[in-house]
């Protein structure tokens, strides 16, 4: 029997891991710098070299095939074996490579982004993607490398592990209690406005924190965005709930009731075959010891 692996050619690899990320060609072609036909033949290459389809190809744009799962995992290995090879002769780490970390649009926007600086200055051959998300991202999908959540994840292949943990509070700009009043008691709370999330839209329950500080809310701005969701609050719709790395305070809103809070735990989930990377290794030990050092702020001690 031949060897299937006898013509691989690792340029279309390296093509497949970009396409198999990008979950486009077109987007993928973008990412290399190469034309969207090239793509399409490199990875066409493949299939024919390996006697199997890689990708479902629909309206969504590429998708794994059981098959192809395997091909990533395997090529990410490869790749990442190159890129240790690679520090072995240049004499660093080995902590280069492209990680996609996944999390919610609130705590990427308004908190990781802005202190992502000090993880790409300690380690610049890190390519590192942020992708945010309402939904829970599968891991073993390979939607990501990485995931971070406000929920344990639940599924196949992962190593998941808590990583620190945040509250929330209720927020009101002074318009509006200028207007309303300042609620002083649970009691009060049913005599306010608020903003809230679009209940359809809402895939997890973790983001119902609303709900469990307030009985029946009278919502009067819904947005799936906690982003939109503050700055309605700001312009002074109703009170609204938020966590307190969304920097409440520092957006003319004003924290009432601190007594009344919930919290969530930060979960950290990586794809089992990719634990060991050190890339990998170096972000986990980057988010780990930046919720340790922001753990007073994070649950709203001041």
């Amino acid at each position: 029997m031949a060897d299937p692996l006898a013509k691989l050619d690792w340029d279309d690899l390296k093509v497949f891991l970009v396409s198999a990320r990008c979950q486009s060609v077109s987007a993928a072609s973008r990412e290399l710098s190469i034309s969207h036909s090239t793509v399409s033949r490199r990875l066409s290459r493949l299939e024919y070299t390996l006697d199997a389809a890689l990708f479902e190809r629909n309206r969504d744009g590429l998708v794994l095939t059981t098959f192809g799962h395997m091909v990533f995992r395997r090529a990410e290995e490869m790749a990442g074996g190159v890129n240790n090879l690679r520090g072995d002769l240049l004499g660093d780490d080995g902590t280069n490579g492209i990680i996609r970390f996944a999390t919610m649009e609130g705590i990427a926007s308004l908190y990781l982004s802005s202190r992502l600086i000090r993880f790409q200055s300690t380690f610049p051959g890190v390519r590192l993607e942020l992708l945010t998300t309402s939904r829970q991202v599968q891991i073993s999908h390979r939607e990501a490398d990485m995931f971070l959540s406000f929920f344990k994840p639940q599924g196949d292949k992962m190593a998941t592990q808590k990583i620190g943990t945040f509250g929330i509070g209720l927020y009101a700009a002074d318009p509006y209690l200028e207007a309303h009043g300042t609620p002083q008691t649970k009691a009060d709370l049913s005599q306010h406005h608020y903003v809230g999330y679009l209940d359809q839209f809402v895939e997890l329950d973790a983001v119902r924190w609303l709900e469990e500080m307030v009985n029946h809310p009278q919502i009067v701005f819904w947005s799936n965005s906690m982003i939109a969701q503050r700055n309605a609050a700001r312009g002074g719709l109703g009170i609204v709930a938020l966590p307190h790395f969304a920097l409440a305070e520092h957006d003319n809103l004003t924290r009432i009731m601190p007594e009344l809070s919930v919290q969530r735990t930060l979960w950290l989930t990586v794809h089992q075959d990719l634990r060991q990377l050190p890339h990998i290794i170096a972000l986990k030990k980057f988010l780990a010891n930046l919720f340790e050092e922001d753990a007073s702020y994070l649950i709203g001690v001041s």
